[in-house]
C-alpha cells in the first residue's frame, strides 16, 4: 500500500468544515486549509466564523499559531516569527475576536502571554516571564491569575487577585512534589489543584490562596495517580475526574454527567467513549467511539433528543474484527516492584514460541494505555507478539514508582524490560532466539541499552529518533527546556558529578559490545533529540565494520509525520524485522 496523493502531491491532513442544521449535515464537506508540506498539528472552532490551528515547519517543533476564516478562507498566521514556539493559553470562549497565545519571540529561553486579535493578529503582552515561569493559568474570564516557576529543584505556584497586581508566591515544594493548578473556583476567588502533597499519589483538592497550606480534598484513588479532571462551564459544576488503571476509569460527580455517558454507553456498545467536543449549549457532543482493535468512529451526539449522527469511521479501511486484543498484564521485577503493561498476541497464533517485538516506551516520564495502537497492530498483524512496559518512572503510578527511576537510565529501568522478557519466555509465550526490541525517543535510548548490556537477549533492534550518549544529548537541548537542565540532571545525572555513571550508560560509548543487527531511523530536524545522538552511533559501528541500516529524513523531526517517509519508515522495518526474526 502506497501513502494517498493529490495531483501527484502527498496528501496532508488538512481541516474540512461542513454545515450544520441543528443536529443535521448538510451539503458536502469543504476544504478550508491547503497545507502542502505537513500536516496540520491541530485545530479548534473559535466561535462560528474562525479555526484555529497550529503547525511547524520540517518537524523543528516551533509551532504558529494561525486562524482560517470559515467563510472566505483567509489564513492569517498569529505568531508570523522564524524559529519561535507558540501555543494557545486560553481560548477565551467568552471573547468572540481574542485569545491567548504563549511564545518565547522576546526570549527563547521562556514563554511571555499576549492577548492577541484572530482576525487581525494585534497582540498585547498580558503576562511576561521574569525568567522562571514554566506554566500558566487564566480564570474563568480569562486573567492570567497563576503561574508555576522553577529554579531547577523547586517549584513554585504564584498567584494574583487581578492582571494589575504582581504575583505572590503560594507554595513553594520540591520538584518532586506536584501542585499544579486544574481551574479556578466558579467565583474566580479559590484554586483547584491536582497535588499530591503530604501524599503518593496526585488526588483533586481546592485552596482558598489565604490559606494555601490547608487543602480540601476533593477526589482521590490510592491505585494511581487522578489523570484530570472536567467542569461544565454552562452549569457551573464539576463533571468527572478521569484516572486510568488498566484502562481510563472515570469518576462522576453530578448525576447529569453520569446520564450522559449512560446513554452514550448504551447506544455504543463494546466500545469506550469519549466527549471530544461541544457547543456551548451542552446540547450537541461530539463522541469518540474506540476500543484496543479500531480507532472508532466519530458521532455528534443531541441530548435534547438522545440521538447519534454518524460523523465518520476512523480509517474505515482497517476490519476492527481482525485486529488483535490488546491483554493488560503484570509481573514482578528483580527488586519486587509490580510492573504494569501490555501484551498484543497476533490473531487467530497459538501464544506459543512467538516471535516478539519489545516496544518500550518514550518518555520516559509517561506510559502505555490500553487502546486502539496502529504501531501495535501493524506489528501484530504481521505475526509478531507486542509487549509493552510501564517500567519504573513511567508516570500515573505515583510519586515512589516515578521516582525509583532517578538515576536509572541503562540500569533498573532497563532491569525493568530485561525482567518482562524473561517473564514471558518463561509463560511460554515468547521464543527466546526471535526477541526484537523496538522504541522511539527514550524508547530508543531502551533499545539501544538493550543490545548493548544484553547483547544475547535481543535478534534485532529498531531504534527510531533515540538517546544515545547522554553527555550530548543533555548538551542539545532545546532553549526552552533550560529552566528545567537541573531538574533533567537530577533525575538522569549530572555530567560532572555523576560522570562515570553515566559514561557506563551511554550506549554511544559502549558500540563494540554491539553484535545485534540495527535500524536507526531519525529525522534531520529534531530538537529535542538531535541528529547527532544517531550519527555518532552510526559511525562508530561502521568504523568496526559493523554496518547499520540507516534511515535520515530532512524533513523530519522527532519522529516522522509525513505520510511518504512513514510508510517509507515501517516497510523498511517490517523487511528488516522479517529478515532477522525468520525461523
Amino acid at each position: 500500500m502506497k501513502p494517498a496523493s493529490v495531483d501527484g502531491q502527498p496528501a496532508r491532513m488538512n481541516i474540512f468544515v461542513q454545515a450544520l442544521d441543528g443536529s443535521s449535515l448538510v451539503g458536502e464537506a469543504r476544504q478550508l486549509t491547503q497545507e502542502s508540506a505537513r500536516d496540520i498539528a491541530g485545530y479548534f472552532f473559535k466561535g462560528n466564523d474562525v479555526v484555529l490551528f497550529q503547525k511547524d515547519f520540517g518537524g523543528d517543533e516551533n509551532f504558529h499559531v494561525l486562524a482560517v476564516n470559515v467563510h472566505t478562507g483567509k489564513v492569517t498566521d498569529l505568531t508570523p516569527f522564524e524559529q519561535v514556539r507558540a501555543g494557545i493559553e486560553d481560548d477565551l470562549e467568552d471573547d468572540p475576536n481574542h485569545i491567548l497565545i504563549g511564545h518565547n519571540h522576546r526570549n527563547p529561553e521562556v514563554f511571555d502571554v499576549y492577548r492577541v486579535n484572530i482576525h487581525t493578529g494585534e497582540a498585547v503582552r498580558v503576562a511576561e516571564n521574569p525568567g522562571n515561569i514554566v506554566g500558566w493559568a487564566t480564570d474563568h474570564a480569562g486573567k492570567v491569575r497563576a503561574a508555576t516557576t522553577t529554579d531547577g529543584l523547586h517549584t513554585s505556584l504564584l498567584y494574583r487577585d487581578s492582571e494589575a497586581e504582581e504575583f505572590r508566591p503560594l507554595i513553594t515544594t520540591d520538584y518532586r512534589t506536584s501542585v499544579s493548578p486544574a481551574f479556578f473556583s466558579f467565583d474566580n476567588q479559590q484554586l483547584y489543584l491536582m497535588s499530591n502533597r503530604g501524599r503518593d499519589k496526585v488526588a483533586f483538592v481546592r485552596i482558598d490562596p489565604a490559606q494555601p497550606d490547608v487543602e480540601e480534598l476533593i477526589y482521590s484513588t490510592e491505585e494511581v495517580d487522578l489523570a484530570s479532571v472536567a467542569y461544565s462551564s454552562k452549569r457551573k459544576v464539576i463533571t468527572v475526574a478521569a484516572y486510568e488503571t488498566d484502562k481510563v476509569q472515570l469518576h462522576f460527580f453530578d448525576d447529569n454527567s453520569r446520564a450522559l455517558y449512560d446513554k452514550l454507553k448504551a447506544q455504543l456498545p463494546g466500545y469506550e467513549v469519549s466527549l471530544q467536543s461541544h457547543n456551548k449549549d451542552e446540547t450537541l457532543f461530539v463522541v469518540a467511539a474506540h476500543n484496543d482493535r479500531t480507532a472508532g468512529s466519530r458521532y455528534l451526539y443531541d441530548a435534547s433528543s438522545d440521538s447519534l449522527t454518524k460523523l465518520a469511521d476512523i480509517n474505515p479501511l482497517i476490519p476492527e474484527a481482525e485486529m488483535a486484543q490488546m491483554q493488560p498484564i503484570h509481573y514482578t521485577s528483580r527488586d519486587g516492584l509490580t510492573i504494569h503493561g501490555y501484551l498484543t498476541l497476533p490473531k487467530g497464533v497459538d501464544p506459543k514460541n512467538l516471535p516478539i517485538i519489545v516496544n518500550p516506551h518514550g518518555g520516559p516520564w509517561a506510559r502505555d494505555s490500553w487502546g486502539y495502537n496502529p504501531e501495535v497492530q501493524f506489528l501484530a498483524n504481521r505475526g509478531y507478539g507486542v509487549l509493552q512496559i510501564n517500567f519504573r518512572s513511567s508516570t500515573g503510578y505515583g510519586r515512589a514508582f516515578w521516582e525509583a527511576g532517578f538515576g536509572q537510565w541503562g540500569l533498573a529501568m532497563q532491569d525493568d524490560i530485561t525482567d518482562g522478557v524473561a517473564w514471558l519466555i518463561e509463560q511460554g509465550v515468547a521464543d527466546p532466539k526471535r526477541i526484537a526490541i523496538y522504541g522511539a525517543s527514550y524508547g530508543g535510548y531502551a533499545t539501544l541499552a538493550g543490545i548493548t548490556f544484553t547483547p544475547d537477549l535481543y535478534a534485532a533492534a529498531v531504534d527510531y529518533v533515540g538517546v544515545s550518549n547522554l553527555f550530548t544529548f543533555m548538551g542539545t537541548i532545546p532553549p526552552y527546556w533550560k529552566p528545567m537542565l537541573t531538574m533533567m540532571q537530577d533525575m538522569v545525572g549530572d555530567p560532572v558529578k555523576d560522570k562515570d555513571r553515566l559514561t557506563a550508560t551511554s550506549p554511544a560509548l559502549h558500540v563494540d559490545k554491539i553484535t545485534t543487527p540495527l535500524f536507526i531511523a531519525q529525522g534531520a530536524q529534531d530538537p529535542r533529540v538531535n541528529k547527532a545522538e544517531s550519527d555518532q552511533v552510526v559511525e562508530a559501528l561502521r568504523q568496526r565494520g559493523v554496518e547499520v541500516e540507516y534511515m535520515v529524513k530532512d524533513n523530519e523531526g522527532h519522529g516522522f509525520h509525513n505520510d511518504e517517509n512513514k510508510f517509507e519508515f515501517y516497510e523498511a522495518m517490517e523487511r528488516f524485522l522479517a529478515q532477522h526474526l525468520a525461523r
